[in-house]
């Protein structure tokens, strides 16, 4: 008979409790460890602006509007720059991993190189200055940062990409008419702006159609289409890197130097022959053995999809980051007794907080929205997907380059419905695309078929309309509920401080 155990075995169970809390603490802290890093930047933010503002008249209005503008950036970088690399995510030619790498990056050469000039737009082209004394532009611009940055993080979590560039004008525009009236808003201006934000995604949709209506026919719908991409790739790329080594000429190093558009544009021109010679025998290399289909077509799109998704991340760190520094810069300027012309500068230190916080918020909390865009309106594979980036980055540039503080979400969302709606139309009316499905199917009659039944032809609907509504719903009240909610906040800010 065994004798009975008097012993309690609580060790295992100890030890199993343990491994439990230790669990639960590691969740915790994963969960916690966004938040955390995003309050160390705030704090560095805090300091950066310390560092040059000690001591003069205002410091600690300074020191509180950089870390607010931190905060509007990292929501920038959340919301907004997923539209940089949705689609390459996408249509999967790249990891989220490398994909925020690289708009971290270059979001942030774009952001210090070319950001200065739709940033004067933010900061001095929207309130008239000389209705607003500079003590009262302070906390105009205090109020549309608070509140356009709260009114980001309610969209980023609810997983609608809104425009920023929406959010921060129509927080000025808010507490702007709070604090001296109707005529204090410079509305031809916002005019102006207002139209572009019209033109800006219907233009991305039209430049992306364009750009997959040449790929569809010069490529895709060949009979071989390895020696077509062979023959037109190389001078797709060569286009590419020379418009966007010509606008970095001309207006992205204006600070360092002027370089006359005539000069630029040979600039552009040299820099694409070395591109198309440069690429042609890689492309070579690359599509030998590949088969003649279109699954072979998207390995030759990865590499240029990437380079699309940098050109857009520059560009969007060029026209964007004004939406987190236009209003610091003018607080900076607005402190010392000073209002904002459309000739001043931002300080480069004003430009780094946001670009800087721009990137962080991209990585910190990016991948919350990048699916949307990428994979929820319509199907991307490589192809569409390099259309809607380069589209965006073209378009993005060119109101970079005319101080236009386009919505880069519209534009990119603009890109991915105009590639959609053009494959709808595509698939019905090609004579190209018809008679390549004809030669390899051997039916006469399949399109007739498909078009007598009603519920196919809703079936082959390539664009998802719910979400088409759902975003231009969020497109629509995003100016309103900014500038209300902006006009809220000046009120308590000026019973506080004014």
């Amino acid at each position: 008979m065994a004798k009975p155990r008097l012993e309690k075995l609580t060790l295992d169970k100890d030890l199993d409790k343990l491994s439990l809390a230790e669990e639960a603490s590691h969740h915790v802290m994963r969960r916690l460890a966004a938040p955390g890093l995003a309050l160390l930047f705030l704090i560095l933010s805090m300091a950066f602006a310390a560092i040059y503002v000690v001591g003069s008249s205002g410091a600690a209005i300074v020191v509180a509007a950089a870390a607010i503008a931190g905060y509007m950036a990292m929501n920038i970088g959340a919301n907004d720059v997923t539209n940089n690399v949705g689609a390459a995510v996408g249509a999967k030619a790249m990891t989220m991993a490398t994909a925020l790498a690289i708009a971290a990056v270059f979001e942030i050469a774009g952001a210090l190189t070319a950001g200065r000039k739709v940033t004067l737009t933010i900061e001095a082209g929207i309130v008239d200055g000389g209705l607003v004394d500079p003590q009262t532009l302070v906390w105009v611009m205090m109020a549309a940062l608070i509140s356009s940055a709260a009114w980001i993080n309610i969209a980023t979590f609810s997983r609608a990409p809104v425009s920023t560039t929406h959010s921060i004008i129509g927080g000025i525009v808010g507490a702007g008419m709070t604090a001296a009236g109707l005529s204090s808003v410079k509305w031809w201006a916002l005019a102006g702006i207002t139209a572009s934000w019209s033109i800006s995604p219907l233009l991305g949709g039209a430049i992306a159609a364009i750009f997959l209506a040449v790929l569809k026919e010069f490529i895709i719908y060949r009979e071989d289409k390895i020696e077509a991409a062979r023959r037109w790739m190389p001078i797709v790329l060569a286009v590419t890197a020379g418009a966007f080594t010509a606008y970095v000429a001309v207006f992205a190093l204006v600070h360092v130097a002027i370089i006359s558009p005539s000069t630029g544009l040979l600039v552009g021109l040299f820099m694409g022959i070395v591109c198309y010679v440069a690429s042609k025998p890689w492309i070579h290399r690359q599509s030998e053995g590949l088969d003649n289909r279109n699954q072979s077509l998207r390995k030759l799109f990865r590499m240029p999809l990437i380079f699309s998704a940098a050109l857009l991340s520059f560009a969007h760190g060029a026209n964007d980051v004004s939406n987190a520094i236009g209003p610091l810069s003018a607080i900076v300027s607005a402190v010392n007794g000073a209002v904002s012309t459309e000739s001043a500068r931002a300080p480069f230190w004003v430009l780094l907080i946001g670009a800087l916080g721009i990137s962080i918020g991209l990585l910190l909390y990016g991948p919350l929205l990048i699916r949307v865009v990428g994979e929820e309106i319509t199907r991307l594979n490589p192809m569409r997907a390099f259309c809607v980036a380069l589209a965006t980055a073209v378009t993005v540039l060119l109101a970079s380059a005319l101080g236009l503080p386009i919505s880069s979400t519209h534009t990119a969302v603009g890109a991915v419905f105009g590639v959609g709606f053009f494959r709808e139309w595509y698939t019905r009316h090609s004579r190209r695309r018809l008679e390549y499905v004809r030669r390899k199917t051997g039916q006469e009659d399949f399109m007739s078929k498909a078009e007598a039944n009603f519920a196919e032809v809703r079936r082959r609907r390539l664009v998802r309309r719910s979400h088409f509504l759902t975003i231009v719903a969020a497109w629509v009240i995003t100016v309103p509920a900014s500038a209300l909610l902006s006009a809220f906040v000046y009120l308590i800010l000026s019973g506080l401080f004014l």
